[in-house]
């Protein structure tokens, strides 16, 4: 009996703590705000709505010298998502990457175009509910003195009051479990990502 108990208050305290954590996470999430800073050059990790159109808006501003589109489908060609108007940046500092088809892949070959480009600093843009895992893959695949900015990108499908809405719940969860298993990672190997070679 008192094992039973013992056990039980070991899954309560773990489900608080999980609970905390999780909370935490979502808080975290939805108090994000872009960043709107003059950097070497803006990623962008396609597959979200409204992602790459943030990303062309930022650099028709001229806010970087590069634009860099990672995780496009391989089907898409460079004036399908960059048309060049008068006044905007050349085309030939847009660069697509179409190989990567993960947000792990994504940071692995973002790092060879970026170090290529001699990159020290960039906006990375992604979706909100994605943004935590993008940047914690992007930080321990880049050399730690690369200044990473995080820029969120709303989507319609995810609401900040999400303890109401099932679907944004599970996303959100699903985010935090995966981004958990990362920062348990590199806790345990720290700067593996560094030396793997895509």
């Amino acid at each position: 009996m008192k094992i039973l108990k013992a056990l039980l208050s070991f899954l309560v305290i773990g489900l608080l703590v999980v609970t905390a954590f999780f909370v935490d996470f979502a808080y975290k999430t939805f108090s994000s705000h872009p960043h709107t800073m003059r950097v070497d050059a803006i990623v962008v990790l396609a597959g979200g709505k409204g992602r790459v159109e943030e990303g062309v808006r930022l650099f028709r501003q001229g806010e970087s010298h590069w634009l860099f589109l990672v995780g496009v489908d391989p089907s898409v060609r460079k004036g399908d998502l960059y048309r060049q108007r008068p006044g905007d940046p050349a085309p030939d500092r847009v660069l697509l990457e179409k190989v990567s088809r993960n947000t792990l892949e994504n940071a692995m070959y973002a790092r060879d175009l970026l170090e290529s480009k001699g990159v020290r600093s960039l906006l990375l843009i992604t979706s909100r509910y994605h943004l935590k895992r993008a940047t914690i893959l992007f930080r321990n695949a880049l050399p730690p003195d690369v200044a990473i900015y995080p820029h969120p990108v709303d989507s319609s499908n995810v609401r900040k009051n999400w303890w109401y809405h099932l679907g944004t719940f599970r996303l959100l969860f699903s985010e935090f479990y995966k981004y958990c298993l990362f920062r348990l990672f590199f806790l345990v190997a720290p700067g593996e990502l560094r030396s793997l070679v895509p």
